[in-house]
């Protein structure tokens, strides 16, 4: 019987966003796509450190201790650039670090976000924008990992914790438009008038009720996975997002209404496996206290400019 995707939360990630890979980055960027392979395939025995994402991707899998082996309720899959044959070194780690991690993908430079759809993802975590721009636009929610300081890689216990930025994230993004194109004042009438109607779902909105499938599961005690909205939204315009919330018939366990201020005290506060936003103003600060990931709103002619 073939093995089923659906029904559960599948995890694509690149082996840059899993582990540290910036200097074989930097190797392909001087010196061109054949001597990168050729320093992985003499280094494929050599030990990779962790990378932004590895911390999130290592407290998922953990979800799956709570489930018997047809029950698993996390499946993450490796999508990568790499071709097969440089691939060794990426699964020898993968084996080193005990993940359990047993599908995998190697483009040899092909857009790996077509793909997606394929592997039935939920999530995609790369460290390409090209890849996160196409997944995006193809609906799938997906993040450019952020480098981080080396201090946050270790998570801090068992339970996944998530925090989402709320417009153009969890939330499209028309709201913050009307904010960028006509400032605070207007943002705020609008939200006041439509604090009624529900804010339509962002990319990252159909993640968000896939964890929550996962808590409902977890009644009677506590649940391995933790999600937050930090945004920042203050009264009185908190009061449309939390009936946005309310419809879509999903718990946010914290919810951070900031006005404005700084995120990443509050995020280091809740302990972070990962902190998705769309704005550099708050990641800036915030890769230096938790694994951060930018979902990224821009066209690939945009970007190409």
């Amino acid at each position: 019987m073939a093995y089923n995707l659906k029904n559960k939360l599948v995890v694509a990630v690149s082996s840059r966003a899993l582990f540290d890979l910036e200097t074989e980055n930097k190797v392909f960027e001087e010196k061109g796509l054949d001597e990168y392979y050729k320093y992985q395939l003499q280094n494929e025995n050599e030990p990779l450190q962790k990378g932004t994402g590895y911390r999130l991707i290592e407290n998922l899998l953990k979800i799956n201790q709570h489930f018997s082996e047809e029950e698993k309720q996390v499946e993450v899959i490796i999508l990568s650039k790499n071709n097969a044959g440089t691939s060794l070194r990426i699964t020898n780690a993968i084996h080193e670090y005990k993940l359990d991690i047993l599908r995998s993908a190697w483009t040899s430079g092909s857009d790996t976000s077509s793909y997606l759809k394929a592997f039935k993802v939920d999530l995609f975590l790369s460290a390409d924008d090209s890849d996160v721009i196409n997944a995006i636009q193809n609906g799938v929610a997906a993040a450019k990992i952020l480098p981080s300081h080396q201090d946050v890689h270790n998570s801090l216990g068992d339970q996944v914790r998530i925090a989402f930025d709320g417009d153009a994230v969890l939330f499209s993004e028309a709201s913050e438009l009307v904010y960028k194109r006509d400032g605070l004042d207007a943002f705020i009438k609008h939200e006041q008038k439509n604090k009624d109607n529900p804010l339509k779902k962002g990319v990252f909105a159909k993640l968000l009720l896939t964890i929550a499938n996962i808590q409902k599961k977890f009644k009677d005690k506590e649940s391995p996975i933790r999600t937050a909205l930090v945004t920042a939204r203050s009264a009185p315009t908190h009061e449309r997002v939390i009936k946005t919330l309310n419809v879509w018939g999903v718990r946010i366990d914290e919810a951070f209404f900031l006005g404005g201020s700084e995120k990443y005290e509050v995020l280091e506060a809740f302990g972070a496996d990962m902190f998705f936003d769309d704005q550099d103003t708050h990641l800036d600060l915030s890769v230096s206290v938790v694994p951060s990931a930018k979902v990224i709103h821009k066209s690939i002619e945009e970007f190409q400019k």
